[in-house]
This record gives structure tokens, sequence and C-alpha cells, in this order.
């Protein structure tokens, strides 16, 4: 009599369930829900989902997918726009959004200690009464360990730099089920190798985090928000450029093409906006710093065609405005019904922002495609959002062609193909381009030595 052997990833669910019980599950629904992201790739359903509460818990579960070759992919809020959560190979999703607590604030020191599952926005409502806040945005209602997974940044890293700068120390449990802790609570060390900075970024590849320590930093005093429309596109680059040249310490500047802004208006109420490339920025300070640092830009935007400077301080009205920068994403997709968005995330350097990213405009115009650009410009990054219809045969293929022709002008002119979305499904083409081969296998070898089985999060970063 034949009998079927029971697949490896079936005792995995069987072991862990006697410690998870219901949290280890196969429900169809919760599974379809942890196939994808919010990204372009086909949805692939895991075997099961495991909900982890503890670090524990994280290391049993690794230990077992790990004797069984069974694959894991870490999974947050599932945010991610380059297929980082979508589990290719099946195997287990390791959902991580119950781990919400925040451990410690140490207010004197300004860092605090958290798990993985706690959201920026419900860091700082837990902050906000002691006089701190945690800078990084990356505008989605994102996970922190996600946010270190991708190497996060978002609209005030031009300020307050991205999560690399802002993480002190991560506590991560191996692919085998040992963990570890990395970096510490001071300020610097120079004590063997940088092992915080080798987990920031690597998207799950080279182990799961379960506790981030991060950098904090105090509500300024002052803060005001403004707006300035410019006939073109150009000069509102060009104004940028200058902005930061000349060192003025904006907390944000960022950047809505004509087309951005069409569909913000639409999506957002903008009421008395123009459909033209439009500046947002933010200045933090002392009052009088910050009515010198708006005062200085104005200054320059008006002599690149900048018009009707705007100068908001009241807090209802900053939050409208930048609601509306971090609902863009979603305007677009709105702005032409029927359409999915394809989103770039190049970054160059500042001198170069011109070329890059009124080149990519013509480009797309020259070809036919609508596309849409917001950019966290203070640093050369943005974000070229080329809508495409799903129901046309090519639709697809064409944005993937204006992809690539958008990523290769960045390289050319000394950028990278990601700012910080990160490398996942989508960029895995573009990683070699960039680092060359003999980068590409020294990744690969510390992938093989940290995770000889291949079993966290395969497919992602490397074809293979």
């Amino acid at each position: 009599m034949n009998t079927v052997s029971p697949r490896p990833v079936d005792a995995v669910i069987a072991a862990a369930s006697t410690f998870l019980g219901e949290r280890m599950t196969t429900n169809a629904a919760i599974r379809d829900q942890h196939s994808h992201g919010e990204d372009n790739s086909t949805p692939t359903l895991p075997d099961a989902v495991a909900f982890v509460e503890t670090t524990e818990e994280v290391s049993r579960l690794l230990a077992l997918c790990h004797h069984h070759g069974v694959p894991v992919v870490p999974f947050g809020a599932g945010t991610s726009l380059e297929g980082h959560v979508n589990p290719v190979r099946a195997g287990i999703s390791l959902d991580l959004s119950r781990m919400t607590a925040i451990l410690e604030v140490n207010e004197q020191d300004m860092d605090c200690l958290l798990e993985p599952g706690v959201t920026r926005q419900q860091l700082n409502e837990f902050l906000r009464d002691k006089g701190l806040f945690f800078p990084v945005d990356p505008g989605s209602h994102c996970t922190l360990g996600g946010m270190v997974a991708t190497r996060a940044s978002g609209t005030n890293a031009v300020r307050y730099g991205t999560i690399r700068e802002n993480t002190l120390g991560l506590e991560v449990v191996l692919a085998d089920g040992r963990v570890i802790e990395t970096g510490g609570r001071t300020r610097k060390a120079a004590n063997g190798y940088d092992l915080t900075r080798l987990f920031i970024g690597s998207e799950g590849t080279l182990g799961v985090v379960t506790k981030v320590r991060l950098r904090l930093h105090g509500i300024p005093e002052a803060m005001s928000s403004a707006v300035v429309q410019f006939e073109t596109l150009a000069g509102a680059v060009e104004s940028t450029i200058q902005v930061m040249q000349m060192g003025i310490p904006v907390a944000r500047i960022e950047l809505l093409d004509d087309d951005m802004m069409a569909a913000s208006i639409a999506f957002s109420k903008l009421d008395g906006f123009s459909v033209l490339p439009t500046l947002f920025l933010e200045f933090h300070g002392t009052e009088a710093g910050v009515a010198e640092q708006a005062g200085l830009v104005e200054a320059i935007t008006s002599e690149h065609g900048g018009s009707g400077f705007r100068w908001e301080t009241d807090p209802a009205a900053r939050a409208k405005l930048w609601k509306a920068r971090h609902d863009s994403y979603w305007a677009g997709v709105a702005w032409k019904p029927g359409h999915k968005a394809l989103t770039t995330d190049v970054c160059v350097p500042i001198s170069r922002l011109a070329e890059a990213l009124v080149g990519a405009k013509q480009e797309a115009r020259e070809l036919g495609h609508t596309t849409c650009i917001v950019g966290h410009v203070g640093d050369g990054n943005f974000h070229q959002m080329i809508l495409y219809n799903p129901a046309d045969p090519n639709g697809l293929e064409g944005a993937w062609d204006m992809d690539r022709r958008v990523v290769a002008r960045g390289l050319s002119l000394g950028g990278t193909c990601s700012g910080e979305h990160g490398i996942g499904l989508g960029k895995r083409d573009f990683l070699e381009q960039e680092h060359g081969a003999e980068a590409l296998a020294v990744m690969r070898s510390l992938k093989t030595t940290l995770d000889p089985r291949g079993i966290l999060n395969p497919g992602k970063m490397f074809r293979n």
C-alpha cells in the first residue's frame, strides 16, 4: 500500500502548533492576506501563518524551519512596495504585528527599546507627553521592524537621517534560532563588526528582528510648513538644489509635479492650489530660526519662478497639508480609475537631481506614459508613479520598461536604483548593475554564512 510522506512544512505546522496553538493557522483568508504587499508581483499563498508574540516563539519556530528546510517570510504591516513579504516559495509567513510592546523610554538619553510590531504613529503617540519624537516618516502605516528591514527613510530624512542613523541596536533571531544582540545605548562604539548596520536593510534575508533600540529627538520649539508653486518642474528642482547647497536646515522638502498635484487636489481636496509643480516644506527650530529659514527659502524660490509662497504654523493646517502629501500614492492611483501604479525609487546626488527627475518626466511623456512624481528631493530621492491599465496585455511590461529607463538614467548619474524601498523582488536585476559581480558575490556569501539552508525570505534580493 502506497503512503504519502508528510511534507516538511506539515511537520513544522504540527510542532509549532504545540506552543502557538490557534496562532499557527492555515485559514485560507488569512493566508491570502499574507500572500502579497502593496506591489505588482503575483501573490503567492504561504502554507501557514504564524502569529508570534515573543522572541522565544520566533526562536523556536525558526529552529524548526531550519531543521526541516522550510522557508520563513517575516511580515509586519504588509505595506512594502517591492514584494518583500511575498512568500514566493510558500512556507511560513511569520507575522510580527502582535509584538507591540514599548519596553523602555530613556528620556534623559533620548532612546527607547521596542518590539518590531510597533508603528511609527504608535510610538510618537506614546512619546508625545515626554517632549520627544521619532522623526523617520515613510508616510505609510508601517511597523518599525519593517522599517529596519527595508532601511526606510521618508520625508524627514533630509534633516534627521534615515532609520539607519536612528537605530542604536537590535535583537535578532538567526536562521537556526539563535538570538543575538547588536549595538547598544552609547552614541558611538569601536568594538568589532557593525552587525546592526548589517541587518538594517537586509529585508529579512539574514535574520528576524525582534527588538529595536532607537534614537529619539526633542520636539522642536516651533514648526512651520510652507508651500510654493512653480511654472516649471525645473524651477522647483533648481530651488531645491540651491536650498540644500546653502545649508538651510529644512526638516522636509517634498516635490509634487503638476500631474501629482492634479491628483492630490482631486483626492485630498487641496483647495486654493493650481495644477503646477509644487514644493511642500517644513521648518523646525526656535521661532526666530524658523522665520529666518522660511524667509531664506522664499527668496531662493522666487529667483526660480516660485510664487504664492504660503507659510503656515497652525497645527491643523499643517496636518492637513502633510496628510495630503502622505496620501499621494492613493491619489495617483485614484486619478485614473481602473489603472494601477508601478513606483520607481531612484536617488541621485543632489547636483544631478534636475537631470534625473526632469529627464525622466520628459522621457515618460515622449513614450506616452502617464506618470506622477513625488519626491523627497532634499536628499535626491524621487518616486515616479507609472500608471498602467492592467487590462492591457502590454500595460505592465510597458511600465516595467519605463522603470528600467528611470533606473538606468539614475545609475548613469551616480545614483542608486532604490533610495528607500529596498530590493525585494522588484529591483533584483539592478543590484548587480549597481554594485558589480564581486560585491554581489560577497553579499551572497554573507547570506550563505548566516542562513546556510536558505530559509529566510528566499528569492529576495537575489534571483536564487
